[in-house]
C-alpha cells in the first residue's frame, strides 16, 4: 500500500509533510519514524510499508527545514523539533490512551531527538528505538564545538547535477535498491537546470548539529521512563568504536542493543525489512 501524503500542523505557521499509512485490520501499535540530519521521510518508505503489512499504523515525517516541510527561520533546537513531533502525533491520533502511544524510531540524529522526546513526554511514547542513533555523544570525540563543526560540516553539494549525485550514491552503496537511492536523492531539491541543492540550508544544518553536540544521552538514561532499544551499525571504523563504548554505558541501564556488522549508517535504507521486523518486535503484534 502506498502512503498518503499529508500536511500536519506542528507550530504556529509551521506544518510538516508526512507519509502516512493508516491502520489496517491488524490494529497494531502506531510507529512514528523520524529521519536523520539533512535526510527526509522517504528514506523510511520501505520500512513503513513493511510495518503496515504487519498491522501497524505508520507515519514518517519531514522535520522542519527538511524535505517538503515548512522551513521557518528558527526552531532548530531539540526541544522545538520535539514539540513539532508531539503536535504531529496529536494530528495523527497517536494519543496517550493505552495502546495508542507510538513507538518512536529515529535514525542517527533522529534517534537522539526521539530519545529526548521520550524523556520529556514519557506518557506519550510507548518505546524509543535509535537506528544507528539515540546514543550519539559527539562530545566524546569532540569536546570543543569548533572542532566538531570543522569535522562534521556538510559538503557543499549545491550546483551538482542530480545525475552525478545519483551515480555517486550508486557507487558508494551498491547493495541499495533503486528505491533507496531515489529516496536519498529526495534529500535535495532539483532545480530547473537539473542541478540540486539541499532542502536543509547549511546554516540550519549547523544549528541542528550544534544541538546534537550539546545532547548528552547518558545524562538522560538514569531517569528515562520508557524502554529504549538501539539498532546500531558496526562498520569497523573509529566511530564504531565510540558507539561500542556508548552502547556499553546504555546497556548498564537496561537498554537492549542489536548490532548490524558491516552495514551502512543508513541501515534503514540498506536493510529495511530487518529494521522493520525489529520495530515490529518492539511494538508488539
Amino acid at each position: 500500500m502506498r502512503p498518503d501524503v499529508r500536511r500536519l500542523p506542528a507550530a504556529v505557521g509551521v506544518t510538516l509533510e508526512a507519509l502516512v499509512w493508516d491502520a489496517g485490520e491488524g490494529g497494531g501499535r502506531p510507529v512514528l519514524l523520524v529521519h536523520g540530519l539533512a535526510s527526509n521521510s522517504r528514506t523510511w518508505e520501505a520500512v513503513g510499508e513493511r510495518l503496515h503489512r504487519l498491522g501497524h499504523p505508520v507515519a514518517a515525517v519531514d522535520l522542519r527545514g527538511h524535505g517538503r516541510s515548512d522551513k521557518p527561520d528558527g526552531g532548530y533546537d531539540f526541544a522545538t523539533m520535539g514539540d513539532d513531533l508531539v503536535a504531529a502525533m496529536d494530528s495523527l491520533g497517536y494519543t496517550a490512551i493505552a495502546g495508542r502511544q507510538p513507538v518512536v524510531a529515529g535514525q542517527s540524529t533522529g534517534g537522539n531527538l526521539a530519545l529526548g522526546l521520550g524523556h520529556r513526554f514519557p506518557g506519550r511514547v510507548a518505546a524509543v528505538v535509535g537506528v544507528d542513533g539515540g546514543s550519539i555523544d559527539l562530545q566524546r570525540q569532540w569536546p570543543d564545538w569548533n572542532d566538531c563543526a570543522r569535522a562534521l560540516a556538510p559538503p557543499r553539494l549545491a550546483g551538482l547535477p542530480r545525475s552525478d549525485l545519483a551515480a555517486r550514491l550508486r557507487s558508494l552503496h551498491p547493495t541499495w535498491s533503486d528505491a533507496g537511492i531515489e529516496a536519498t536523492l529526495a534529500n535535495f531539491e532539483v532545480l530547473g537546470d537539473g542541478t540540486i541543492r539541499p532542502w536543509l540550508t547549511f546554516d540550519r544544518h549547523m544549528e541542528i548539529l550544534r544541538a546534537l553536540w550539546a545532547h548528552r544521552p547518558s545524562k538522560l538514561l538514569p531517569d528515562l521512563e520508557v524502554p529504549l532499544h538501539l539498532l546500531l551499525v558496526d562498520a569497523g571504523d573509529s566511530w564504531s568504536a565510540s558507539k561500542r563504548a556508548e552502547a556499553e554505558g546504555a546497556q548498564a541501564h537496561g537498554v537492549r542493543v542489536r548490532w548490524f556488522v558491516g552495514a551502512d549508517h543508513d541501515v534503514h535504507v540498506e536493510l529495511p525489512d530487518e529494521v522493520a521486523d525489529d520495530l515490529h518486535q518492539v511494538a508488539g503484534p
